[in-house]
C-alpha cells in the first residue's frame, strides 16, 4: 500500500532512530557543503540536516510516513561525508541505517521498484548465481552489446545497468580461492579474510592478492567459502532481516580469528556496524560488539601491524580515489596512502573534491541512475584531470562506477585495488 501508514507515529519502537542522537545536531549547516544530493538540487530536505529533521518528525505522535519523506530518505547516498564534516559528532550513519529499516517495514514501494530491489539482492548477494552470469557478461562484451545502452534514454535504469556491466575473465565462472594461506617467516597471527559476494566473483584477483600479501607479511589466512555475503548491500538499503541473518553467519565463521579482514569498503563498514545492527538481539549483542572490535580493512591492518616484506618498483602514476565507506564511514584515509607510498617508483596523484561520492553507493546507481551518473561524471573528470589513467579504489562498486563513467566519457580509466598494487610490488612484475 502507498501513502501514509496507520501507526501511532511514522516509526515503530523497534530500532527507531535514537532521539538522543538526533538531538546532537545543532543545525550549524557544515554538512550542507559536503552533501552531494544537496549540492545537486539545493533542497534542504535532501541534506543531512533536513533528513534529520524528518527523522525527528517521524518520532512525533501522530506523524505519518509519507511518500515525500521516503523520497528524501531514498535520495541519500549514505556516503557519510557529513559524518566527517560534522563538528558535533552526529552519528548520521546509525540514524540513516535505522530510518531505512523503518521505511522498508512501513512503506510499500511500487511493484516495479520492489522487483528491481529483490532481483538485485537475489543476484549480487549470491556468488553462485553471479558466477553463472559471467559467460553471459563476457559474451555481451565480445559482441559489444554495451552499445545498446548508448541508444537508451539518459538516466534510465536499464541503460545504467548495461553501462555498469563489468568485464570479468571467463575463469571467474569457475575459479575458487583456496581457504588457507600459510604465513611466511615469523608467525604474526591468524586472520580471517571475508571473501564477500561481488568481490569474490567479479574481482577475484583482489581477494587472491589480499591473501597472498597477508601471507607474505607472516599472517596465516583463513578465507572460508561461507558466509556467501556479509549483508552490506541489504544493511545499507534497509533490508534488515536478511542483513541480520548474514551478520550472524559471518560472526560465527570468524570467531577463532585474531582479526577479520575486509578488502571492500562497504563490507568493512557493515562488519564494523554489526554491534549496532544486533544491539537488541538476545545472545548476539555482545558477540557482535566483540566481533566488530576485531574487524580491520586490509590497509588498516597492514599499517597498524607494520610491513616487512621487500617492495619492488612499480613505475606508474596512480590517482587515489577515496571510497566513501572507507574514508568517511570507517575514517581510513592515511593508511592506504602510506602503504602505496612504500612502493618505489609509484607516483600517487590526489584528485580534486576527494570527499564527494562517485555515485555508486551500494545499489544507488541501479535505483537512481540519473543522480549517480551526474556524480560519476564529476568524479571521473576530477580523476582524469590528475593525468593518471590508473585509479586505486578500495571498493568494487566504485571500480564499476568509475570504469563505466570513464568509458562513457570516451577516456577509459583502469581501476585497481590498492592491495593489487602492493601485490605487484612484492612480486616484482612492474606495472599492471
Amino acid at each position: 500500500m502507498n501513502g501514509p501508514i496507520d501507526l501511532a507515529r511514522a516509526f515503530d519502537a523497534d530500532g527507531a532512530p535514537d532521539a538522543d542522537l538526533l538531538g546532537q545536531c545543532v543545525h550549524c549547516g557544515f554538512c550542507l557543503t559536503t552533501c552531494p544530493t544537496y549540492d545537486l538540487g539545493r533542497v534542504e530536505m535532501d541534506s543531512p540536516r533536513g533528513r534529520l529533521a524528518l527523522m525527528a518528525e517521524g518520532l512525533e505522535p501522530g506523524s505519518r510516513l509519507t511518500p515525500e519523506m521516503v523520497e528524501h530518505f531514498d535520495s541519500c547516498l549514505g556516503c557519510m561525508a557529513c559524518v566527517t564534516a560534522c563538528p558535533s559528532g552526529v552519528q548520521y550513519d546509525k540514524l540513516i541505517q535505522d530510518t531505512r529499516a523503518q521505511v522498508e517495514r512501513h512503506h510499500r514501494r511500487p511493484l516495479r521498484e520492489r522487483i528491481l530491489r529483490r532481483s538485485t539482492f537475489a543476484l549480487f548477494t549470491h556468488p553462485g548465481r553471479l558466477r553463472a552470469t559471467v559467460p553471459l557478461i563476457w559474451l555481451a562484451r565480445v559482441l559489444r552489446l554495451d552499445r545498446i545502452a548508448e541508444r537508451l534514454p539518459s538516466g534510465s535504469r536499464l541503460r545504467g545497468a548495461l553501462a555498469l556491466a563489468p568485464s570479468p575473465p571467463l575463469s571467474a565462472a569457475v575459479t575458487r580461492l583456496p581457504e588457507r594461506f600459510t604465513g611466511r617467516g615469523e608467525a604474526r597471527g591468524r586472520v580471517g579474510l571475508l571473501q564477500g559476494c561481488v568481490q569474490r566473483v567479479l574481482f577475484a584477483g583482489v581477494n587472491r592478492a589480499t591473501a597472498e600479501v597477508l601471507a607474505a607479511e607472516g599472517f596465516d589466512v583463513h578465507a572460508p567459502r561461507l558466509p556467501r555475503c556479509c549483508g552490506a548491500l541489504q544493511l545499507h538499503s534497509g533490508d534488515e532481516l536478511p542483513a541480520k541473518s548474514l551478520a550472524k553467519e559471518t560472526i560465527t565463521a570468524f570467531e577463532d580469528c585474531e582479526f577479520v579482514v575486509a578488502n571492500a569498503a562497504g563490507c568493512g563498514s557493515a562488519l564494523k556496524d554489526y554491534a549496532h545492527l544486533l544491539r537488541d538481539e538476545p545472545g548476539w549483542a555482545d558477540r557482535a560488539a566483540e566481533f566488530s572490535s576485531r574487524v580491520r580493512d586490509v590497509s588498516e591492518l597492514l599499517a597498524e601491524q607494520g610491513t616487512r616484506s621487500q617492495r619492488h618498483p612499480v613505475p606508474l602514476a596512480v590517482a587515489y580515489h577515496d571510497a566513501c565507506h572507507l574514508a568517511h564511514a570507517q575514517g581510513i584515509r592515511e593508511a592506504p596512502r602510506r602503504l602505496l607510498g612504500e612502493i618505489p617508483g609509484l607516483e600517487l596523484a590526489e584528485p580534486a573534491d576527494w570527499s564527494t561520492c562517485c555515485g555508486s553507493a551500494g545499489i544507488y546507481n541501479l535505483m537512481r541512475p540519473e543522480t549517480a551518473d551526474e556524480l560519476g561524471r564529476r568524479k571521473v573528470s576530477n580523476l582524469l584531470d590528475t593525468g593518471a589513467r590508473v585509479v586505486a579504489a578500495a571498493n568494487p562498486g566504485c571500480a564499476l562506477q568509475i570504469e563505466a563513467q570513464s568509458r562513457q566519457a570516451g577516456d577509459p580509466i583502469r581501476v585497481v585495488h590498492p592491495i593489487e598494487l602492493i601485490h605487484l610490488s612484492l612480486t616484482g612484475r612492474g606495472a599492471p
